[in-house]
């Protein structure tokens, strides 16, 4: 727990189906000394859909992990499956089945409903975006037949998440992250790419977004962020972009003070 300020109360290891996998887990760390009910970061760690669990990308956003709680919001990380055990939509299957977990034990773990937002740094940054953007078209193939849907998000603060699955340079192999992730090259099945891509699902009615993505990252290009802030934008949808100077793919200067500030002022903004 020393990533957590003292006091911070620990949820973990919880299952949200009803099943042995050991990736339908999810963890909530509860602020020290909550004030009546408390708004809701829901953490999706990044690993280009195949590596990492819910601890992933803590170490080095620990500033922003220790905000999050001292401000009084409670946080909760989720695992999903990996592309290697279950081809997309698998991930947005399981990450939906955790939210309606979170959702439907609100009064359990105290969450305040009418403000709740999602977190995710790179493949985890993408189903971030994927839940916030899809979540108003109720698209029965994202959903496990038993959990419930209704799922309202406050904002979206998404780190060098990808946007466009075609946008890669590996997008005409069907061994990339990306053709990993949808069981084929996504210049081969542009039908698949296009499913899992969350530019796809942009409309009037999202949420809020935070779009946040290192200058000189060569695993996610800057252009997908730049690319999801102009269809936000198009679509009249508030959004805030920062492209970090001299900044790669994840690290500590994502965790940098100028950042989190915006981060957090995101937040509460958001969850006024």
């Amino acid at each position: 727990m020393h990533l957590f300020p003292e006091g911070t109360r620990l949820h973990g290891n919880i299952p949200y189906l009803d099943d042995t996998l050991s990736k339908h887990l999810l963890d909530i760390y509860l602020p020290a000394q909550p004030q009546g009910k408390v708004p809701l970061v829901i953490w999706v760690h990044g690993g280009g859909w195949l590596s990492n669990d819910k601890y992933a990308d803590m170490g080095y956003m620990k500033g922003t992990v220790a905000a999050i709680l001292q401000q009084g919001y409670a946080l909760a990380s989720i695992d999903y499956r990996f592309s290697t055990q279950a081809v997309f939509p698998a991930q947005m299957i399981d990450c939906n089945a955790a939210l309606a977990y979170l959702f439907d034990h609100a009064e359990r773990y105290g969450f305040d409903l009418d403000r709740v937002a999602l977190m995710g740094f790179s493949a985890g940054g993408h189903l971030a975006a994927m839940i916030g953007l899809a979540n108003n078209n109720q698209i029965d193939e994202f959903f496990h037949d038993e959990v419930s849907r209704k799922f309202a998000f406050k904002g979206v603060v998404n780190f060098y998440g990808p946007a466009d699955l075609i946008l890669f340079p590996g997008a005409d192999d069907a061994r990339s992250p990306e053709g990993m992730l949808i069981g084929a090259a996504p210049l081969d099945r542009p039908d698949l790419a296009k499913a899992a891509s969350p530019v796809t699902y942009v409309d009037a009615g999202d949420p809020p977004f935070l779009l946040i993505h290192g200058e000189l990252d060569n695993l996610v290009s800057p252009r997908h962020t730049r690319l999801l802030s102009s269809w936000l934008e198009v679509h009249g949808v508030h959004q805030e972009m920062i492209v970090v100077p001299g900044a790669h793919h994840f690290g500590p200067m994502f965790d940098a003070a100028e950042i989190r500030q915006r981060v957090m002022g995101f937040l509460e903004e958001r969850f006024k």
